[in-house]
């Protein structure tokens, strides 16, 4: 609009005036420092020895500033942020709560891990095609979706972890990277695609994609918006993301083929995201519409967590073992979202903390089975007991806690689906959660008896150990995230009491709007 010369215009209906105080940046915080400390690895390319100590650094500087957000969130409830000046819902708002910030500190805990691990894990020539710089935009895009309170913006930040996640999975460019990469690759193209149109046909509903303006608009809407059809909509999409059942194919078929700390990495966290996406938008944005989906997302869960386990009961490598049991653990989460009660969120979220730290230490479980024992498969692994018992006291450990078996971080969360599925009445729900905990039971005492108990002169053919490198950093590492494994297990009452301010907030979203929009609250 033209304005004359000279004329004052008061752009305080429109802008953000009030100066940005230090607290608010801790929201972008961690979207930031990784973006920059990639950039900064850019410019070491010719430094490969230095990419693992800045690296380190960057996601040291992350999980610092993760720890401080969630603090800060759970003292004194959500936090936000608007690009550009613009008041919401004009501008791009970055919005914390306690759901998006346990979830971004838990995988920035995660990927600090696995960096310590890619010391010994990744070569000269794989830091040359440039690991790190992919590690630390693949976190950049996962703290960016966990954090972003804009959906659209939601759908950027899944591309650019999806974009990262296709050069850490062909790195080494042997032929089953490239197969697996390109399921992988096709696959997530198609969820992404769905994603895309239903934020688009949102966006013609509400005419706005700030989450928080979607959650105060969406009761007035309800009568004459077809709410329903975008919850479906993102239901697919999400669900397909999230490796449920029946578009879960993809990643059975591709998690095997990377490195095993990439493997790792995706194991503990890109699952995730997708079982967040699902929570926000079906629990925060369309309640009513989940609760009307609520019978088909628990026979989703159901299936999703038996066939699931049945699948890891089939095979004999241990990494498609493990990958099967990354979808068994997505259904329990959806057993949460089915339910939509304050327990059976909390499990939901607790569930997906714990699948975090301990899907990922199992993967990098087998990485150093492999190098002690030579191999993947079941049928050639045998006697690491004798070989090295503290690494067979970590693997039972991580079987209980897969299971849900104390002391274990997988216990309370069950515990929690479980009381949820019986105060609902919901016995096949219970009983899937029960169901396949006793089946990973049996898949992954499968796994201990073979590859550790079973002595090595019964086996054949024989096995050769292959690492070169010291396992010291390896034990470190599984110890290292054993300890949050176990206290969740031994001490839960902290844990459990952030799951429930998490659920709490997705289901009374007036502190996530008043955030946004402080003046006149929700």
């Amino acid at each position: 609009m033209a304005v004359e010369p000279g004329k004052i215009v008061d752009v305080t209906a429109a802008m953000i005036t009030a100066p940005v105080t230090a607290t608010d940046w801790l929201v972008i915080a961690p979207v930031v420092i990784p973006i920059l400390f990639g950039a900064l690895l850019l410019m070491f390319r010719h430094e490969m020895r230095w990419h693992g100590i800045v690296a380190l650094i960057g996601l040291g500087a992350m999980v610092g500033t993760e720890v401080a957000l969630l603090l800060h969130v759970l003292a004194n409830g959500p936090l936000s942020m608007t690009m550009g000046s613009w008041l919401p819902p004009f501008g791009i708002s970055f919005t914390a709560d306690a759901l998006g910030a346990t979830f971004a500190l838990t995988s920035g805990i995660v990927a600090f891990i696995c960096a310590i691990f890619a010391i010994r894990d990744i070569n000269v020539s794989g830091r040359r095609y440039g690991f790190y710089p992919f590690l630390m935009l693949l976190m950049a895009g996962v703290s960016g979706a966990f954090l972003t309170g804009d959906i659209f913006n939601l759908y950027v930040w899944f591309e650019v972890f999806v974009i990262s996640s296709f050069g850490l999975l062909i790195l080494g460019s042997e032929k089953a990277q490239i197969d697996g990469a390109t399921k992988y690759a096709i696959l997530n193209l198609v969820a992404t695609t769905l994603f895309l149109i239903a934020t688009g046909y949102l966006y013609g509903t509400f005419g706005t994609l700030n989450m928080a303006d979607i959650a105060r608009k969406a009761e007035g809407l309800r009568g004459t918006a077809p709410l329903m059809t975008l919850a479906s909509l993102y239901l697919l999409a999400f669900g397909m993301k999230a490796a449920a059942f029946p578009v879960n194919f993809w990643l059975p078929a591709s998690y095997h083929t990377p490195r095993i700390v990439t493997a790792a990495l995706f194991g503990g966290l890109l699952t995730k995201i997708g079982v967040y996406a699902l929570l926000r938008t079906l629990v925060m944005l369309f309640p009513v519409e989940r609760s009307v989906l609520a019978d088909l997302i628990g026979w989703v869960a159901i299936l999703t967590m038996v066939l699931g386990v049945m699948g890891a009961l089939a095979q004999s490598d241990t990494r498609r073992i493990f990958g099967f049991l990354v979808i068994s653990g997505v259904g329990v989460m959806l057993a949460g979202l089915a339910l939509g009660t304050q327990t059976g969120l909390s499990g939901a979220i607790l569930y997906a903390v714990h699948s975090m730290l301990v899907m990922t230490a199992l993967y990098l479980l087998t990485g150093m089975m492999k190098e002690l024992g030579g191999s993947f498969s079941l049928r050639e692994l045998a006697g690491l007991y004798r070989s090295t018992p503290l690494l067979t006291a970590i693997a039972l450990v991580l079987a209980l806690a897969v299971a849900g078996l104390p002391p274990g971080s997988g216990l309370w969360p069950k515990v929690l689906l479980v009381k949820a599925s019986l105060e609902a009445n919901q016995w096949a729900l219970a009983g899937a959660v029960l169901l396949s905990g006793f089946l990973t039971t049996i898949a992954l005492g499968r796994v201990f008896i073979l590859a550790f108990w079973r002595d090595r002169e019964a086996s054949a053919p024989k096995a050769q150990a292959t690492n070169t490198a010291s396992p010291i950093l390896g034990y470190g590492v599984l110890l290292a995230l054993m300890v949050p494994i176990v206290v969740l297990g031994v001490y839960p009452e902290p844990f459990i009491k952030i799951a429930d301010i998490a659920a709490s907030g997705l289901l009374h979203n007036a502190g996530y709007i008043s955030a946004v929009f402080p003046v006149g609250g929700g």
